[in-house]
């Protein structure tokens, strides 16, 4: 069997289209947001906060956590989110790397 896609492409190239993948919906751009302005976030805050249903809201709230870039407390029967500074910090890191190496060889 040959190789897959991401197996000819280096950490660094992979990890980024993964995080520009799960940052391409604009419901998770709101989302992360309205999480990143609060203490502390329940979802049904969320969905009254962005509109949509709420299963839509928790289907977009597992993919930022499928990278580590939110994180859920259980508190009863409702989960507070907020950002993992820590992956948000490395995301950062990422993203300056990968802009600071780009040349301004445009035409």
């Amino acid at each position: 069997m040959g190789i897959t896609k991401t197996q000819i492409f280096n950490t660094e190239q992979n990890e980024l289209a993964v995080i520009f993948k799960v940052l391409s919906n604009p419901a998770r751009i709101a989302i992360l947001q309205y999480i990143s302005q609060q203490s502390a976030c329940i979802c049904n805050d969320i969905v009254d906060e962005i509109g949509l249903a709420q299963p839509t809201i928790s289907q977009h709230l597992k993919e930022l956590k499928s990278i580590d870039l939110i994180r859920g407390e259980i508190e009863g029967k409702k989960v507070c989110y907020c950002i993992n500074l820590e992956k948000w910090a490395l995301i950062q890191d990422l993203l300056n790397s990968f802009f600071n190496t780009t040349k301004s060889n445009c035409c």
